[in-house]
């Protein structure tokens, strides 16, 4: 297995002033490779390194109908601190949000332009993380997408019942993949995730072997992009980059 994932790409109807949001809220640096691309990763950051997934947003055309299958989980180290940091997000231009969640200890947000996230209460698990404990995918099968996507990356599996799977980085840094037992629809999705092959390691070949597992391609209108567009077994997007990185 040759894959890892390097980052959570978000469409935008302005990429700015969303990747503003995000740094301000991770506390993280922002970069631009090319206009309609804003790029979120920590100061001082080697990427692509496991100890962080980081952030892209790309301006894109917004349907007036989004389902979100996809979402960040963020970390705190205590109530209070989950507390000071809802308040602060809420400044920075988030908004509380009902997704049916009803009476839980994590708060339920969402961003400038409605994606849902939610900051935990404090967890054991999440305190070596990072801001970002995890990145949370809805599904009907945890355990056919834990097949699916320790096969695919180079992560390893911790967890899977029938109501959720979890895998990290063979390092043991970084956030976690999550995937969680939601009833879904087939719906087009405003957050995806990016995976890179290893330098040593071709992308088509990659891309033949999700297939493989049970990967399809799609076709997203992304015309002539040296990234490849793929949808696992359960129709979630994701992107095989380039090859790059160590």
């Amino acid at each position: 297995m040759a894959l890892r994932l390097v980052q959570v790409n978000f469409k935008a109807r302005d990429d700015s002033a969303l990747g503003r949001f995000w740094a301000e809220a991770l506390g993280w640096g922002l970069s631009s490779e090319g206009p309609g691309v804003t790029n979120i990763e920590p100061l001082g950051f080697n990427w692509p390194d496991p100890a962080a997934v980081c952030i892209d947003v790309v301006t894109v055309p917004d349907p007036e109908t989004v389902r979100y299958r996809a979402h960040l989980d963020l970390a705190t180290r205590s109530v209070a601190h989950q507390a000071e940091l809802v308040a602060r997000l809420l400044e920075l231009g988030a908004s509380l949000a009902d997704v049916g969640q009803g009476d839980v200890p994590w708060t339920v947000l969402a961003d400038p332009e409605g994606n849902v996230f939610c900051v935990l209460e404090p967890r054991e698990i999440y305190q070596d993380t990072g801001p970002i404990a995890a990145v949370v995918v809805n599904c009907a099968d945890p355990r056919a997408m834990a097949r699916f996507w320790s096969e695919a990356m180079d992560w390893d599996l911790l967890e899977v019942n029938d109501d959720q799977a979890r895998l990290r980085s063979a390092k043991g840094v970084g956030p976690y993949l999550e995937f969680l037992r939601v009833p879904v629809e087939t719906v087009w999705n405003r957050v995806h995730l990016d995976l890179m092959p290893y330098s040593n390691h071709d992308q088509a070949a990659e891309a033949a072997r999700l297939r493989a597992l049970g990967a399809k391609d799609i076709d997203l209108g992304q015309g002539d992009v040296p990234w490849l567009c793929l949808a696992d077994p359960e129709g979630n997007e994701f992107c095989v980059l380039a090859s790059g990185g160590s």
